[in-house]
């Protein structure tokens, strides 16, 4: 799977949050800052919302980050708004929920399954040029770690704000960097 490096493909989708009406998000409206597009198989599932709930918890520290997060499923943005109004824990969110019942997002991102028409739980981080930087998919029943999402995003800003320098593992915010160079080779 090659989509890492690759640039988002074209999409309109219908958006549902909290606090608006329901509007349409392109490919185009996503260029210009950072977004993470948050797949999971369903409304009104399990995993999912407490998946989305700890997203959530992110959420304001994102956009001071110049990152904007879509909740995205293969369900209508009736749906999401309706899970909305009577989820506890989704009803807190602020985030935009884009819906995908034609699959065109779940099929440009290769996380649809197929025969089955959900998405995979899957996380992609886009640049503000459009590219496909940090990808994350597990199975059905792993859910995902917001806190490891935004440590692996600043370090995506980071690296993109300063070439030349990597981020090792485990990096965060403030720690030493690399600078990769034939002297490292065999020290590290």
């Amino acid at each position: 799977m090659g989509i890492i490096g690759s640039q988002i493909k074209p999409f309109t989708a219908t958006a549902f949050q909290a606090g608006k009406d329901f509007f349409e998000v392109t490919d185009e409206d996503v260029k210009g800052k950072w977004a993470v597009f948050f797949f999971y198989p369903a409304d009104f599932t399990f995993v999912c919302p407490t998946e989305l709930e700890d997203l959530g918890e992110q959420y304001a520290m994102l956009q001071k980050m110049d990152v904007e997060v879509y909740g995205v499923s293969t369900d209508t943005h009736f749906s999401h708004k309706a899970w909305h109004d009577t989820s506890e824990k989704i009803g807190k969110l602020k985030f935009p929920f884009l819906g995908d019942q034609n699959h065109v997002l779940a099929r440009n991102f290769d996380v649809l399954r197929e025969g089955v028409g959900l998405a995979d739980r899957a996380t992609f981080v886009v640049d503000p040029d459009g590219v496909i930087q940090i990808m994350e998919q597990t199975c059905e029943g792993v859910g995902r770690n917001a806190n490891e999402l935004a440590r692996k995003i600043k370090a995506a800003q980071y690296v993109r704000a300063n070439p030349g320098q990597v981020c090792p593992a485990a990096w965060e915010e403030g720690s030493e960097t690399l600078a990769p160079s034939l002297d490292l080779v065999g020290k590290i």
